[in-house]
């Protein structure tokens, strides 16, 4: 029982997998909020645009 309790412990089978699973999943979250604020900023500035576009056109 002793042995098999230390290969399981010692078992590194699937870890670089498992850590290459974490490193896709922190740039997926990277690369999510990196659109998110992308689009916030380009709903802003059409925004802006749109507003100037009306003070053109009412002047």
């Amino acid at each position: 029982m002793k042995n098999l309790a230390t290969n399981f412990i010692n078992d590194e089978s699937g870890a670089t997998a498992i850590e290459y699973g974490l490193i896709a999943g922190g740039i997926a979250i990277a690369i999510l909020t990196a659109i998110t604020q992308l689009a916030t900023d380009i709903g802003d500035m059409f925004g802006r645009i749109s507003a100037k576009a009306n003070d053109a056109a009412t002047d």
